[in-house]
């Protein structure tokens, strides 16, 4: 596998972060810079965290699992869904189904009762159907096609997660941490490589970035592939290798992320970072993407009584831009929020907020309707 170069990942924009105030502090180690108002990521970092995560992606690739690939972000869909499919591996890129991992053997009869259907119009049974009823089995099929066609062949959990935009995909971050999976992730400046095994510090955000990353991932998992390929042609037809088993603990064992060298001795690698020359109308248009991407993941936080567009907009300056995110926050420090952002705010009671905002995260909407009819002004 050709190694890919730092030159390589800074003119694909690897390198840029998000905004120097949207930081993840446990992120320090893997910045560099910052450079206006955006942080700048080591690339040095990245290429030695990248190796490390592809020499475990081929252990699992040549042992026989599977690596889940997720991504359901618009800018990395597309290319994590060719990239998985051209090295035969499940992934999901539509809607992360709850209980993915966790309550497997339920999606497992998903799976199963796409198979059916399919019988059903070989054997010449679904023909017998009424108009209606093969109208409501066509798009009962096309909508499992869609959430779950990619992983119709993976019969067992994934040896692994590669996933991009851990903020994003946090439920299969958990579901993986329940279940002791490896996780490989695309971790960026505003993300927490702690819930990741293997970090490759990188943007998440841009097309042009994940698909190198991708392209190096993929090219690893399709090396051990190969090598496993290899390994069944040597081995004589019928004849188990002895000792597999130990072999597959040894490969366990191999698969536990290295201590980060780089880490422990970071003055080299700083001296070794070329000048960065960051083209401005460049930033400006990778502050611009990120502010979509952003704005396409935030709730609308009007809904709640007592919020308006200035209180929202300062909320989601705060990192409180979903309803999840508000419920869980203390109703004091929301007032501080708004007393800072504006003196005109300072009025504002957010005691009932996180309670509303927990309805609306649950999808309560009637039961929120009924609160805020009940109760003027957002307060009990």
């Amino acid at each position: 596998m050709a190694k890919v170069e730092v030159k390589q990942l800074l003119e694909a924009g690897v390198h840029f972060g998000h905004l120097t105030r949207k930081w993840n502090p446990n992120m320090a180690p893997y910045i560099y810079m910052e450079r206006n108002g955006i942080h700048v990521i080591n690339l040095y970092k990245t290429v030695a965290k990248l190796d490390e995560a592809n020499e475990a992606l081929a252990k699992i690739a040549a042992s026989g699992r599977k690596i889940l690939f997720v991504a359901t972000k618009k800018q990395a869909k597309d290319i994590v869904a060719e990239k998985a499919a051209n090295v035969n591996m499940p992934y999901i890129t539509e809607r992360w189904p709850g209980g993915m991992l966790t309550n497997f053997v339920t999606i497992r009869k998903a799976v199963k009762k796409m198979a059916s259907i399919d019988r059903m119009k070989k054997d010449g049974t679904f023909n017998t159907l009424s108009k209606k009823e093969r109208l409501q089995v066509d798009r009962l099929r096309a909508k499992l096609e869609k959430n779950l066609g990619s992983i119709s062949e993976m019969t067992r959990l994934p040896g692994a997660l590669f996933i991009v935009d851990t903020m994003r995909e946090h439920i299969a971050v958990k579901e993986a941490q329940k279940l002791n999976i490896p996780i490989f992730a695309m971790v960026d400046t505003n993300s927490d490589p702690r819930d990741v095994d293997f970090v490759i510090p990188s943007n998440d955000d841009a097309s042009k970035s994940i698909e190198i990353i991708m392209s190096q991932v993929t090219e690893a998992v399709a090396e051990g592939l190969a090598e496993r390929k290899s390994e069944k042609a040597e081995t004589p037809e019928g004849k188990k290798e002895k000792g597999s088993k130990k072999k597959e603990k040894e490969n366990k064992e191999d698969l536990k992320p290295t201590p980060d060298k780089v880490d422990t001795k970071p003055t080299p690698v700083v001296d070794k970072v070329p000048n960065v020359t960051v083209d401005v109308e460049a930033t400006k248009e990778a502050v611009k993407e990120d502010k979509k991407a952003e704005s396409a993941d935030a709730d609308d936080l009007t809904k709640i009584e007592g919020v308006g567009p200035k209180a929202a907009e300062a909320l989601s300056n705060a990192g409180l831009d979903t309803f999840a995110k508000v419920a869980k926050a203390d109703a004091d420090k929301m007032k501080d929020i708004l007393t800072e952002a504006s003196s005109r705010m300072a009025h504002l009671d957010p005691t009932s907020w996180p309670k509303q905002a927990q309805m609306a995260a649950d999808g309560k909407w009637d039961e929120l309707k009924e609160w805020q009819d009940s109760v003027k002004g957002g307060v009990e």
